[in-house]
């Protein structure tokens, strides 16, 4: 098997609109298992937004988390890596969201916390499977570390506020990108769903010519440009599409995943 190793991103990729992963999708993926592929659910979400899709496919492994600031082994539930937001860092985006008014979901000791409890952060837990809870003080969230930070907001208010980010570069050592059009998303600046990769890829052994990556948002660009095969979903902006060294034929409704598999694995 040339590749032995495959990331697919959640939301717009493995799972179709109605955030389910098809039998046709499940099959395939088994079936790539089966022959001695590596698959890995590789999100921005938490453990507990993915727990239900890794009963669905029957399969153990890796799982990346958070976009990459967590890895756990799905079969045991142990972190096999965590990457935190710089202290400095974390207040400073927690200071400005206050300050910009937006719905921040805050991810700290695997809890998730808002500035807000409103219908915004309450549709966000849905997907994430928990219940939000009231944020303390800036400085109790430090002290438990802060994994991620997403802003959750107009699609207008995030292009408008990520540009001024951009501009005025406030932060030290983050990352931020849009997940969504109106998801904001902050983490460490050491993490990425690449490093990810090549972690797993150290545990696991397999090196980096031998994975495919298949994502359809900014937030996969790292590892889509990193992957030996980085592929883009045909649902994907134009902007993903043309670091991708593949495009899928199919959207996530119609099996995307399952090409992929079945046209370079299988």
């Amino acid at each position: 098997m040339q590749y032995k190793f495959t990331a697919a991103d959640m939301d717009g990729t493995l799972l179709n609109d109605a955030n389910e992963i098809t039998k046709h999708t499940v099959e395939n993926i088994r079936l790539a298992v089966s022959q001695g592929l590596i698959f890995s659910i590789c999100t921005g979400r938490p453990i507990q937004g993915v727990e239900r899709y890794l009963r669905q496919l029957g399969i153990q492994g890796p799982v990346i988390t958070y976009n990459g600031a967590m890895i756990l082994d799905s079969a045991t539930g142990r972190i096999l890596y965590r990457q935190e937001l710089d202290r400095k860092d974390g207040r400073r985006i927690l200071e400005i969201g206050l300050n910009y008014n937006t719905t921040m979901c805050i991810w700290s000791d695997n809890k998730l916390y808002g500035n807000q409890l409103n219908e915004r952060i309450y549709k966000y837990s849905q997907a994430a499977n928990v219940t939000p809870i009231l944020m303390p003080s800036i400085d109790k969230l430090l002290s438990q570390g802060i994994t991620k930070i997403l802003w959750y907001d107009d699609t207008s208010k995030i292009q408008q506020i990520e540009k001024e980010l951009l501009e005025t570069a406030p932060f030290q050592s983050v990352t931020f990108c849009t997940s969504k059009p109106f998801y904001l998303e902050f983490f460490s600046s050491k993490v990425s769903k690449a490093a990810a990769i090549d972690r797993i890829g150290e545990l696991y052994g397999f090196t980096q010519a031998e994975t495919i990556a298949i994502g359809d948002g900014f937030n996969d660009l790292s590892m889509i440009r990193h992957a030996a095969l980085g592929v883009a979903m045909t649902n994907a902006p134009e902007g993903v599409k043309e670091c991708a060294d593949y495009i899928t034929t199919r959207t996530n409704n119609e099996d995307g995943v399952a090409e992929v598999l079945e046209k370079f694995v299988l």
